[in-house]
């Protein structure tokens, strides 16, 4: 679809002119009712834009279609991936073969999200619950920031295992290739390409989103809006490691649905915003994660992490990159990260430090006392 530019010679419309600049809200207007995306081939997600409109400044809301889509498109551009719009675009592409697959996987009922077959009864009791008592009664922190908990019943780790097992042995047969889950790693597929994204979008909804309330309240408050979700395949002729990286995303669930492996711990060195994600490692932020089948980690995207190699076996593991597009824009236009980020948080505490010494200083002069 070729998006609008105004009068159609690539000049705006005055109200246009008056929004590009604009801010989105910091909280969504609950009370508006979002236009529908759904007869649009656009290459995001038609509930992206719905959920984006409720974020947009007051001065937007009663322009035309094509202008909010302009809008909310330009601000999605800037912040999904190139790699992510390139696997959209194949996605599109393969769509009449993809559809072939999700007429007949192996595992039909993986398409929704049955939770009492899928989910272990402690991990239920705590969503249903919805408190911080709740959520923190069933996690252990084995680094700040990093919150372990048990998830996933090993039937349903079993299942999709067998799935991608089955996806990789359908691609084989149909002699295409499709896009891996990101750069990193080579080896794996993403489920929202094999008919798996209502399941994927039901987990983000209704299950991450109250734990993420509790544990990045900064990044709740603006809500998760879309998500990327794969499997990784580590093994001996697979991926054997990965190295230091952030996420992109927001908040990332990770969790192990098997095999029988030896190493791949996780390795976690501090949180830190887009400015200081290359400065030191202090000792309090470095920690380590061991997988265990059906267990989960969640954590922010922007906290620094690798994965050791595994020394032998198979291991997959099931990855949710949760993201929120109205965050990453106001982001833009915050210079203090000092809530989340730990360089930043450092810094602060020193000019907090140095300010109190000055004060101090000049109240002793002020006394005659030297402070010498």
């Amino acid at each position: 679809m070729a998006l609008p530019t105004g009068n159609g010679n690539g000049v705006l419309f005055p109200a246009m002119l008056q929004v590009t600049s604009s801010r989105l809200r910091l909280s969504p207007n609950s009370e508006h009712k979002p236009e529908a995306y759904d007869d649009l081939k656009l290459e995001f997600s038609p509930l992206l834009f719905s959920s984006l409109e409720r974020y947009l400044p007051p001065a937007m809301l009663n322009l035309s279609r094509d202008a909010k889509i302009q809008f909310m498109r330009d601000i999605l551009v800037r912040y999904f991936p190139e790699a992510e719009r390139t696997r959209l675009f194949f996605s599109f592409q393969l769509s009449h073969l993809l559809y072939t697959y999700m007429l007949q996987p192996l595992y039909k009922e993986l398409q929704t999200l049955d939770e009492t077959k899928f989910f272990v009864p402690s991990f239920l009791q705590a969503v249903n619950a919805g408190t911080e008592e709740s959520f923190r009664n069933i996690i252990i922190e084995p680094t700040p920031g990093v919150y372990s908990f048990e998830m996933l019943q090993p039937n349903f780790c079993e299942m999709l295992i067998s799935e991608v097992e089955n996806i990789e042995t359908w691609v084989h047969d149909k002699k295409f290739k499709i896009m891996r889950p990101n750069t990193m790693n080579k080896y794996g597929a993403v489920l929202d390409d094999f008919g798996l994204e209502p399941m994927l979008n039901k987990l983000m909804d209704i299950y991450l989103r109250p734990m993420a309330k509790v544990f990045f309240p900064e990044i709740n408050k603006l809500a998760l809006d879309s998500h990327h979700g794969f499997i990784v395949e580590y093994g001996a002729d697979k991926d054997v490691e990965l190295g230091f990286h952030v996420d992109d995303s927001e908040v990332t669930l990770n969790v192990c649905l098997g095999k029988e492996f030896f190493g791949g711990e996780l390795y976690f060195r501090g949180v830190r915003c887009d400015k200081h994600v290359n400065t030191g490692t202090h000792q309090e932020e470095v920690g380590y994660y061991s997988h265990i089948p059906g267990r989960a980690v969640l954590h922010r995207g922007r906290h620094r992490h690798g994965a050791r190699a595994t020394t032998s076996g198979e291991r997959l593991n099931l990855i949710m990159w949760c993201r929120s597009s109205a965050y990453r824009e106001l982001k833009r236009y915050q210079t203090d990260f000092s809530s989340w980020c730990g360089e930043c948080l450092r810094r602060k505490k020193e000019r907090q430090h140095r300010a109190v010494a000055a004060t101090k200083m000049e109240l002793l002069k002020r006394d005659g006392i030297s402070t010498s």
